[in-house]
C-alpha cells in the first residue's frame, strides 16, 4: 500500500463536512483519486481527486444516513477509510451503531505496541491512537450482513459511530430504538451511561451481537485516543476513579456487571478462535419458550433448533439453571430478575477451542424499556435463515414502536380461578386441583400441590389485617367462601356463605369484593358477616354489557373481565359507580395482579400479562 488515510472523525452530520488526512510511504506525489461508497447498497456516491495531505469531504443534506467507505487510491496503492453520515435530524425509529471502538481496538492486532491485542502478550498497547490509517470492519465482516439486509428488508433505519453514545444522550432522544449489530466489544463509561438512561425511560435495545460491552475503555485526548490497559495494577485510573478502570465490565474494581445493561455476559459465553473458528457454522439454537412473540411465525416448537452457524465464534449468556425443564435465570452474575430466555445453545464443549459455555437468547425489562439480545456475534450473516429473519423482524417491529398488551409468559394449565399470593400464582385447574408457580415472565411449569376445594374465583390481600390474614380466599361454585393458607398442605376451611353465581373474587383493605355472572357486584365489609349489594343502581358492569367472568384488585382499584372480552375499572366504593372501559381482556377467564401487572389466562390458553394502560 504506498497511500494512507484516516479521517478525523468516525461520523459526521448530513449537510457538514470531514477532513481526511493522507500520506504515502514513498516521496511520490501526493495525489490520485477517492470514491466514495455506500457501504449498504454497493453505490458510489461521489468521485473525485485529491492533491495534497488533506482532502475534505462535503456531505450533501441529502445524502441517506448509513456507513460510507471512502476509497483513496495512488498509483497501484489503496486505502480505505470508513465513517457514518449521521441524520441531521432523526428520520427512521431505529438508530444503529457501528462499534469504531472495537474495530480501532483490533487495528494492528498482535504487532508490539499497535494494538491492545493480544490480551495476555506483554507487548501489546495500552493506548491507540484514531488517528492512524486502518480501524475498519474485520475480515470476518461480522456487520456487514445486518448492514446489507435492512434496507431491501423494508427498514429505513439511520445509523450512528458508537463514539456519538458516548455522549449520547440528545441523539438517542430522537429514536425508539437502538440497534448493536455483530460485534461490539469495546464501551466506555459515557455509551454505558447514555444506552442505559435511554432504556431506562423508555427506549429500547436490539442486541444482535456478541461478546458486547465486555471491556470498558476511556477516551483522551478529545476523543482521539482510546485507552484500554486490561489491566488494574497498570492503569493509573485505579487509584484515581477505580469505575473507570479498563478492565473487564464485570471484573474488579469496576464490578459494573455488563449483564445488567445487556442480561448476558462473556464470562458464561463461549469462544472458537483460530483455526477453530470454523466450528461456529456447526452449532444452532434450541428453542426455550417457543410461544414468546420473538418466535411468533417461525412454527418452532419447544425443543426445535435453528439458526445453524448464527452461533458465531463468540457468544453471551447468562447463568442459568433448570427447573422442570425450563431454564431460569439465577442472577448471580448481576443478570435482572426478569430475563426470560427463549432459547439456548450448549457450547461446553468448545472448552477444547477456546472458552466453553453457553448462548442465552432472551429478554427483558429495563425501567421503561425493553432490551433483546441474540447473544451471538454472526447473527446478522445469517439473515438468509428464515427462523433468524422472522426472529429479526419480530424483534424491529415490536421495539421500534410503542406496544401495550398481553405478553404470553407460559403456559395456561387449564385454570379456571386464579390470585397472585408471596410473589407467586396460584391457580385451581378445571381438574379441581391447586397448583403453584412463580411471578414471573419465564414459561414456568405449574406445579400440583393439593385440592382446589371446588374453588372458581380466589384472591389474595395485599397485606394481612385484623380480620383477613394473608392466605388464599375463595368462592365456591356451591356458593361459600372458603380460606387456606398459601403452605403446600393445608385444607381449605369454609368462612360462610357467598353470592350466588360468584366468578370473581377481590379483597382491598380488610373488604371482600365479589362479582356474579350477571354483573351483580357485592360487598362483605371487614367486620361483619353478611354481604350487601355494592351498587342496586345497575344489574350489570355499568357502562358496558351485562355479564362478568373474573375481578380482581390491584392498588385500591377493581379490575373485572365482561362478557364482551373487556377489561373494566372502578373505585371499590359502596354504591353506584361507573366501570371505565380500559383495554382488550384477550380472551381471560381468570384474572389477578401482581406488582403492576394483570395476568389472566383462559382454560386453553396461555398465561399473559400486561401493565393496565389503555
Amino acid at each position: 500500500m504506498t497511500v494512507h488515510a484516516y479521517a478525523e472523525s468516525t461520523s459526521c452530520v448530513q449537510g457538514g463536512s470531514l477532513r481526511f488526512h493522507l500520506a504515502r510511504a514513498s516521496r511520490a506525489p501526493l495525489r490520485g483519486s477517492v470514491l466514495i461508497e455506500d457501504v449498504a447498497t454497493d453505490l458510489a456516491v461521489l468521485e473525485g481527486e485529491f492533491t495534497g495531505p488533506s482532502w475534505t469531504l462535503d456531505v450533501s443534506a441529502g445524502w441517506p444516513s448509513s456507513l460510507y467507505r471512502a476509497i483513496f487510491t495512488a498509483d497501484e496503492g489503496v486505502c480505505e477509510v470508513y465513517f457514518v453520515v449521521r441524520a441531521a435530524r432523526a428520520g427512521s425509529p431505529i438508530l444503529l451503531s457501528i462499534p469504531f471502538p472495537t474495530w480501532q481496538a483490533y487495528n494492528r492486532a498482535g504487532i508490539p505496541g499497535e494494538s491492545i491485542y493480544w490480551t495476555e502478550q506483554a507487548t501489546r498497547a495500552s493506548r491507540v491512537s484514531f488517528d492512524r490509517p486502518g480501524g475498519g470492519p474485520p475480515p470476518e465482516r461480522w456487520e456487514e450482513g445486518m448492514i446489507r439486509w435492512l434496507g431491501p428488508a423494508g427498514y429505513d433505519v439511520d445509523y450512528c459511530s458508537a463514539l456519538d453514545l458516548h455522549s449520547g444522550r440528545e441523539l438517542l432522544a430522537g429514536y425508539r430504538l437502538l440497534m448493536v449489530s455483530g460485534h461490539d466489544e469495546y464501551w466506555s463509561a459515557g455509551m454505558r451511561d447514555s444506552v442505559e438512561e435511554f432504556v431506562g425511560r423508555g427506549g429500547n435495545l436490539a442486541v444482535f451481537s456478541g461478546n458486547t460491552c465486555w471491556w470498558q475503555f476511556r477516551l483522551e485526548d478529545d476523543g482521539r485516543t482510546m485507552v484500554c490497559y486490561r489491566d488494574a495494577v497498570a492503569d493509573p485510573m485505579a487509584t484515581v476513579n477505580p469505575a473507570l478502570t479498563t478492565v473487564e465490565w464485570s471484573s474488579a474494581p469496576v464490578n459494573r456487571p455488563e449483564n445488567s445493561l445487556t442480561g448476558v455476559s462473556f464470562r458464561h459465553g463461549a469462544g472458537t478462535w483460530g483455526p477453530y473458528m470454523r466450528l461456529m457454522h456447526e452449532e444452532s439454537y434450541t428453542v426455550r419458550f417457543p410461544e414468546h412473540w420473538v418466535f411468533e411465525g417461525t412454527k418452532l416448537g419447544e425443543g426445535d433448533t435453528f439458526g445453524r452457524g448464527a452461533i458465531g465464534y463468540e457468544t453471551d449468556a447468562c447463568d442459568f439453571t433448570e427447573v422442570d425443564g425450563v431454564p431460569v435465570a439465577t442472577g448471580r452474575d448481576g443478570t435482572p430478575p426478569s430475563f426470560v430466555i427463549l432459547a439456548t445453545a450448549d457450547l461446553r464443549h468448545w472448552h477444547r477451542y477456546g472458552q466453553g459455555g453457553m448462548a442465552t437468547m432472551g429478554v427483558f425489562g429495563l425501567g421503561t424499556g425493553t432490551v433483546f439480545t441474540a447473544s451471538t456475534v454472526n447473527w446478522g450473516n445469517t439473515l438468509h435463515d428464515p427462523a433468524v429473519e422472522r426472529i429479526t423482524r419480530n424483534v424491529l417491529d415490536r421495539l421500534s414502536r410503542r406496544v401495550s398488551g398481553w405478553e404470553v409468559i407460559g403456559p395456561g394449565g387449564s385454570i379456571r380461578a386464579l390470585t397472585a399470593c408471596d410473589s407467586r400464582l396460584y391457580g385451581v385447574g378445571t381438574d379441581d386441583a391447586l397448583y403453584r408457580r412463580d411471578v414471573c415472565g419465564q414459561n414456568l411449569r405449574w406445579r400440583r400441590i393439593d385440592s382446589g376445594g371446588g374453588v372458581v374465583a380466589m384472591a389474595t390481600p395485599r397485606e394481612a389485617s385484623g380480620t383477613r390474614p394473608v392466605g388464599l380466599y375463595g368462592l365456591t361454585g356451591d356458593g361459600r367462601l372458603v380460606y387456606r393458607d398459601p403452605g403446600t398442605r393445608a385444607p381449605w376451611g369454609t368462612l360462610g356463605d357467598a353470592p350466588p353465581g360468584g366468578v370473581g373474587l377481590a379483597l382491598v383493605d380488610g373488604g371482600l369484593w365479589a362479582v356474579t355472572a350477571a354483573g351483580g357486584l357485592w360487598y362483605l365489609p371487614p367486620d361483619t358477616a353478611e354481604w350487601i349489594p355494592a351498587d342496586e343502581s345497575t344489574g350489570g358492569l355499568a357502562g358496558g354489557p351485562t355479564g362478568a367472568v373474573a375481578m380482581t384488585a390491584m392498588n385500591g382499584r377493581l379490575y373485572a373481565v365482561d362478557s364482551a372480552d373487556r377489561v373494566r375499572t372502578r373505585l371499590p366504593l359502596p354504591g353506584p359507580g361507573e366501570w371505565a372501559d380500559l383495554c382488550s381482556a384477550a380472551g381471560s377467564t381468570t384474572l389477578t395482579a401482581h406488582a403492576g401487572r394483570l395476568i389472566g389466562t383462559t382454560p386453553d390458553g396461555p398465561l399473559r400479562w400486561r401493565t393496565p394502560t389503555p
